[in-house]
Order: structure tokens, then C-alpha cells, then sequence
């Protein structure tokens, strides 16, 4: 085998059994960066050879038994930005020995590829964070031009719609409260001016794609501004659909009074009764729908959509997202440090329509937590398209009926539980916090909700009231059913009871505490089996019969 020199976009690692999944993501990122840095093709981690000098192949067992090598490739997606992942994953066979070689695609233009946020290079044997002027480097491959800023050729005064400039005064007013009472006197010109949408009277695309009239819409072409709400049912087929133009800042409303923000019954774990909520919080509808305007790549002269399902509402605009994850402006809590639009940015925070300090993804969340529903989904499956989805309703009880009791769970703690419940992995730290705290159980992959802290954080106290009424209850219930049809097998019973048994229990608890009913109930005389175990049938006591 002719092995290449090991640069900074190729490594050797023996990895001969088990080798850092945390590594093994870092030299991810580090080799993608270079990769893109060095104008590479891809960056290559092998693994089954040797890094010194002579370079030798010895062979290597990673992941030779499950989880196997395609379950790595979804696990390192989990990490990184926009979720890549290995382009490919070879098994080779070299001199009898295993070797395993990683293609790893070079860092898109204009965006470093992170590991957990974190951008990694590599100076020769070194791996460690990349320099600022490399990852600078990076960014500067990325289009400088902002497109929203740019003169709308052909574009007037006369082409903005009255009726939007109008609305867009207001909204500047609740922005700038203490301009409220000038911005009455200022002339077109000079409001928009002062909202940063125009510059020197020239009309900008910002300015068409915001306030324009429907008819302007052509002046923007090749680009589209145009959103599409889109409902299906619950077999995916398309049930109704609904366009509109310009302007966006009008259009925002339109397709928010489309939704159908149905009202739900919840339960709150705190009453006995239940309260009335609407499915979608308006705030948090209004703020996905204005981060697909203000992100929307306009080039690539697509539509911006809203998709709504059962339950669910999703947000889908072009462009990469810049930040490259979620969590990393969850937790720091700080805005991207550039922006795909900064003008159409700058001029929808100027008229209260987005937050400048890049803090409406986290409040989201917490909206979400505070109604006690799912988290939102942030999708970058498909290169160069961001997918948001807004859960609008219960996925797991359990962790619902956690998020109601235990207001001191952490928001990234409520995130983690999130991903437990719908099934996706959660990292080695998210899971020693959640165990910790007692709020999962199960051996990962396989996690869910804790059974046991669900049950004790649901309606715990009235359970225990009520308990000793409920087994009276249902033993009288057992009672009549005998006395009617005179016999009765486990399976009848169930059917009799567990409908009816509280949802404190699951279902197992539910045919646990059927079972133990019955035994009571044969301890103290008031039934008898004949038969053996499930297959036996119950039949009443004659004296209770007569008693009775």
C-alpha cells in the first residue's frame, strides 16, 4: 500500500480497538478546515496505520462489532455544524490487516466547520483551535455582497405601498419610544432613512422586499419574495394552500391568520381541572416566520414556506444557518457575528420586527417550556436549507408532566429531555446530567423519560387521596360484574378496569395493580380462582354472594 505524507489535512491514528469519540470529532473539524484551507478535495483520517516514522500498517478493530461504522457517521452529525458528516467510510483490507480511511468534505465557503462549537485546525502534528486569521480566511470565501442592500433598479417612492410605510411608522414607534412623537413629522424620505432601509433616497431591495406594492415584485427578479402556506393532513396529503407577496412586513399577519391555531385542553398537574391553550404561542409564530424573511438566501430565487401538519407547524427559508448550531447560541446567548442580510437585518430590528441582540431562537425555547410543550426542531439535513418545526402538541406525557412539577430544570436540561423523548441522541453530557438529576432511564441509545419520576411528579398527592376510594371502587365494580355474568378470566377484568385506573400509573403499572386487586380481593374472601394463573377464572365467594 503506497501511504500519502501525513499533512494537515491527512492523519494516521493506530486506533487499533476502541479510540475518543470526542477526538475523532474534533480531528473532523480540524481536517475539514484544512481541507477547504488548502483547496482540497477532502481531509482523510485513517485509521489502522501508524503516525510515526517508518510508517507501518498494523490494523485496527474500531467499531468492528456494533454500533458499526454507519452509526458513526449520524453521531458525528449530532456535533457539527449543519450536520455534516463523513462523505464517505472505506473498510479496506491491506496486507490482512483492517484498515479504516474517513473521508471527511472540506469546510463549506464562507462557514469553518465546529466540533460542539468549537472550530479545530491543525498546525503540522498539532491539533487544536483554528487561528483567528484562518477562520477568518474561511469566512472570507463566503459572498460579501449584501444583496439586500443593494438599488433596486428602476424603483421609486412610488413603487412602496402607502398602507405598509404606515404600519412600518408604528412599528418604528414601539421601537423608539422616545421618538414617538416625531415620527409623524418626518416625510417619506426621511423616515425611511432613519429606519435603515433606504440611504440617500435610493431605493434598496430591503426597502421593495418590506414595504413594496405586490406589483413591484418584478423588480426584484430573479429573486422571489414570496411566502407559501401549505396545510396537509396527517397522510401528508395537500389539503389547502395559500400565496403571498409584498410587502413582507404586511404579509407576516396574512399568513399568521391562516394557521389554524386550534385551542387545546392541558392539564396543568396543578388543578383538577383542565385549562384552555391555543396550540402555537402568536409571538413565537410571528418571530420563525420573520427569521426566515430576514435569513432567506433571495439568489437562490426560491419561496419561503409554511408548512402546517397536525400538531405541528414548519418554517422552511434557503440559506445555510450562519451560526452553525442551535446550541451554541442557546448557551452564549450572543448573536451571529454576521449576518446573510445585514441591511433587511438591521431594518427589521429597527422596526421592532426581530430582536438586535439575536435572542429570539432562546426565546423560543423558553416560551415553549414555559407552555409546557416540545421544543422547537431546527433541521439542516438539506444543504443550504434551514427547516424550523413548532410542536403544538403533547408527544410524551411523562415529560410534560415534568416540565409542569419541576420548574428547576435548566433550559438546556429541558432541551436534553426534549431530545429524549423524541428519540434523539442526546451527548455523554447531556445524559450524566439528566441521570443524574433521575429524569431518564435505559442504557443509551435506547433512553426514555423516567417512568418512576413521572409517576411520582404527576398528580402524586391526589393519586394517594384518592387511592383507597379507587380500590373500593374497583373492587365493587368486580362485584357486580360477577354477580351478573357469574364468572369472569383476567382478560375480562382488565377490560372491566383499566380504562378507569388513574394515568399515574403506565400501562404495565396499570396491569400490575389489576393483578394485585384481584389478590386482595381472593386474600380476603371475597373471590376465588379455579384455574391456573391467567387462564383461571374468578368466581365470587357464596357467602359474599349471599352477603350481598
Amino acid at each position: 500500500m503506497l501511504l500519502p505524507t501525513e499533512t494537515e489535512w491527512i492523519e494516521f491514528k493506530e486506533a487499533k480497538n476502541d479510540y475518543s469519540f470526542d477526538k475523532i470529532g474534533k480531528y473532523f473539524s480540524a481536517l475539514s478546515n484544512e481541507a477547504n484551507l488548502n483547496g482540497r478535495p477532502a481531509g482523510l483520517l485513517i485509521f489502522g496505520v501508524t503516525d510515526g516514522s517508518p510508517r507501518e500498517v498494523v490494523g485496527s478493530n474500531y467499531r468492528l462489532s456494533s454500533p458499526g461504522l454507519d452509526r458513526l457517521k449520524e453521531e458525528i452529525a449530532r456535533y457539527t455544524n449543519h450536520q455534516m458528516t463523513f462523505a464517505a467510510v472505506h473498510e479496506l483490507t491491506v496486507d490482512g490487516k483492517r484498515v479504516v480511511m474517513f473521508k471527511i468534505p472540506p469546510a463549506a465557503r464562507g462557514i469553518p466547520t465546529t466540533w460542539k462549537s468549537v472550530v479545530y485546525g491543525r498546525i503540522h502534528e498539532s491539533l487544536g483551535p483554528l487561528g483567528l486569521h484562518e477562520i477568518e480566511e474561511i469566512r472570507r470565501q463566503g459572498p460579501q455582497d449584501d444583496w439586500s442592500t443593494k438599488v433596486c433598479r428602476g424603483a421609486t417612492l412610488a413603487d412602496l405601498d402607502p398602507e405598509a410605510i404606515a404600519f412600518a411608522r408604528e412599528k418604528y414607534k414601539e421601537k423608539h419610544k422616545d421618538l414617538a412623537e416625531e415620527v409623524d413629522d418626518w416625510d417619506e424620505i426621511s423616515f425611511l432613512a432613519r429606519a435603515k432601509i433606504c440611504s440617500e433616497g435610493r431605493i434598496t431591495n430591503a426597502a421593495i422586499l418590506l414595504l413594496g406594492k405586490n406589483e413591484a415584485a418584478h423588480l426584484l427578479s430573479p429573486a422571489i419574495a414570496h411566502i407559501v402556506w401549505v396545510l396537509r393532513d396527517g397522510d401528508e396529503v395537500e389539503v389547502d394552500y395559500a400565496h403571498f407577496g409584498l410587502p413582507l412586513v404586511l404579509t407576516v399577519d396574512k399568513v399568521f391568520d391562516k394557521v389554524r391555531n386550534l385551542t387545546v385542553r392541558h392539564i396543568s398537574g396543578e388543578t383538577l381541572f383542565p385549562f384552555e391553550v391555543t396550540q402555537y404561542d402568536p409571538w413565537v409564530i410571528r418571530e420563525a416566520l420573520h427569521n426566515c424573511i430576514a435569513h432567506q438566501d433571495y439568489r437562490q430565487s426560491a419561496r419561503i414556506t409554511v408548512t402546517e401538519r397536525p400538531g405541528s407547524l414548519m418554517f422552511t427559508n434557503r440559506g445555510d444557518f450562519i451560526p452553525g448550531t442551535v446550541q451554541s447560541i442557546i448557551e452564549r446567548d450572543m448573536p451571529p457575528d454576521r449576518y446573510r442580510n445585514p441591511l433587511l437585518a438591521s431594518a427589521m430590528v429597527e422596526l421592532n420586527m426581530i430582536d438586535t441582540i439575536g435572542s429570539g431562537i432562546k426565546r423560543m425555547f423558553k416560551i415553549q417550556r414555559d407552555r409546557n410543550f416540545p421544543m422547537p426542531d431546527y433541521d439542516f439535513g438539506e444543504a443550504g436549507v434551514v427547516r424550523v418545526t413548532i410542536p403544538g402538541r403533547v408527544i410524551d406525557e411523562k415529560y410534560t408532566r415534568m416540565l409542569i412539577k419541576r420548574k428547576d430544570l435548566t433550559l438546556m436540561d429541558v432541551i436534553a429531555l426534549d431530545k429524549v423523548q423524541k428519540g434523539y441522541l442526546i451527548t455523554p453530557e447531556e445524559r450524566s446530567a439528566l441521570r443524574k438529576k433521575k429524569l431518564i432511564e435505559g442504557r443509551s441509545p435506547n433512553l426514555y423519560v423516567s417512568e418512576s419520576v413521572a409517576a411520582e411528579i404527576d398528580t402524586r398527592a391526589d393519586y394517594i387521596r384518592k387511592r383507597s376510594f379507587d380500590r373500593a371502587h374497583f373492587k365493587s365494580l368486580v362485584i357486580a360484574y360477577l354477580e351478573t355474568y357469574h364468572e369472569a378470566n383476567r382478560a375480562e377484568i382488565e377490560d372491566l378496569l383499566l380504562d378507569k385506573v388513574s394515568d399515574a400509573l403506565n400501562e404495565e403499572q396499570k396491569h400490575h395493580f389489576v393483578r394485585d386487586l384481584l389478590q386482595e380481593m381472593r386474600k380476603d374472601g371475597t373471590i376465588i380462582p379455579i384455574g391456573r394463573t391467567k387462564a383461571a377464572k374468578w368466581f365470587l365467594v357464596p357467602d359474599q354472594l349471599h352477603d350481598t
